[in-house]
């Protein structure tokens, strides 16, 4: 072997264990018993700075043993040539109290394991008025489906939607699981279908990163892929929340969370919202939610979600009756940035009022 093949070996060989490492990683993210993160320490997120989580120990054993868990944020990476992400931030992962960051990704980081960017949640199904009511994962067929969390599966098979042994079931194959914790007080569960097997049974115990199943194209589908929901206080279609809002960023990126409204105080729906970034020179096309059976985040009241995007300097441009409008915002690394349009009055970064479901007061952003 040649001196400059046997360098190109070695590489090889530290790249396979790197990612080996990366993988296991992500699957012990998930801790056993973890009740809802109560965060009594908040710092701003910049670069190589620390934060501390401290977990609701309510109803554990000797609490005064538990250390609180620190993260450390790493340096924003560049972002990659391809579509690939970085690794993601380990669960719980959340900067504020109503943030809730609790899950890995369904799918593990050698695979795409990011949301399929032209049919989101609350997008209608192409032709229908049916409206999508999770994300979907446009990995290719037979790559491994595993748990977000740890948790019990309470459905594997066939008649998710319908019922069991419904043949004609929209969501195919699929599993579902109830999580070991909970927010807000109340259940966690989430969705995986359109599988091809299913490699667990009903009532088992899984931890995050254990296998599901494998992706494939059962139930209604254009294509192999999976479908992942995430749905809050019980195991129904019609209580589902955004996926985005609830899965691990990649490490240095963050999300856009929006609400967008008429003069009125109404939302606008299925509004084509482009976010471009001068630095990476890369554009994204995010849509507003449709009309029926979707339902926002119970403090951000969002119609509008955007995730995994690099931290750095955004534009934001949409066209609403007939008026161009345009504003610039920072994404911060694993952070939410929030933004609300209304009609008249313009863009506020302004986060909603807790106490309220009252979101009428705007502080203008530099447009």
């Amino acid at each position: 072997m040649t001196k400059s093949g046997f360098i190109c070996f070695l590489a090889l060989i530290f790249g396979f264990f790197l990612n080996a490492c990366q993988r296991s990683a992500a699957a012990d993210a998930s801790e056993p018993g973890f009740i809802e993160p109560s965060l009594n320490s908040i710092t701003t997120p910049t670069p190589d700075s620390v934060l501390t989580i401290s977990k609701d120990l309510t109803g554990l054993q000797n609490p005064e043993a538990e250390e609180p868990l620190k993260f450390t944020f790493p340096t924003p990476s560049d972002p990659p040539v391809s579509l690939w992400r970085p690794p993601l931030y380990e669960v719980p992962w959340a900067l504020s109290p109503h943030d809730h960051f609790y899950f890995i990704r369904p799918i593990a980081a050698d695979e795409v394991n990011w949301p399929l960017a032209d049919y989101r949640y609350g997008y209608y199904f192409t032709g229908t008025n049916i409206v999508h009511t999770g994300i979907d994962i446009d990995a290719m067929r037979g790559t491994p489906v595993i748990a977000a969390a740890d948790g019990t599966v309470v459905w594997a098979g066939i008649g998710l939607y319908k019922g069991p042994d419904s043949p004609d079931d929209p969501y195919g194959i699929a599993v579902a699981i109830r999580h070991n914790f909970g927010f807000d007080r109340r259940q966690l569960y989430t969705i995986y279908a359109h599988m091809d097997r299913v490699d667990v049974s009903l009532g088992q115990t899984v931890k995050a990163g254990d296998q599901l199943g494998i992706v494939g194209n059962t139930g209604f589908t254009t294509g192999p892929h999976l479908h992942f929901e995430v749905r809050l206080e019980r195991n129904s279609y019609y209580v589902s929340r955004n996926p985005e809002l609830w899965l691990a960023p990649p490490q240095g990126w963050g999300v856009l969370v929006g609400r967008w409204m008429k003069a009125d105080g109404s939302l606008i729906r299925l509004l084509d919202v482009r976010v471009s970034s001068a630095e990476i020179k890369r554009s994204w096309v995010v849509r507003t939610y449709a009309p029926e059976s979707v339902n926002s985040d119970d403090y951000y009241r969002e119609n509008l979600v955007l995730s995994d995007l690099p931290a750095g300097d955004y534009t934001l441009q949409f066209s609403y009756n007939e008026t161009d409008y345009q504003t610039r915002f920072k994404i911060l690394p694993g952070a939410i940035t929030y933004i609300t349009f209304r009609e008249g009055y313009g863009f506020s970064d302004r986060l909603p009022d807790a106490s309220s479901s009252n979101n009428a007061l705007w502080q203008p952003i530099e447009p």
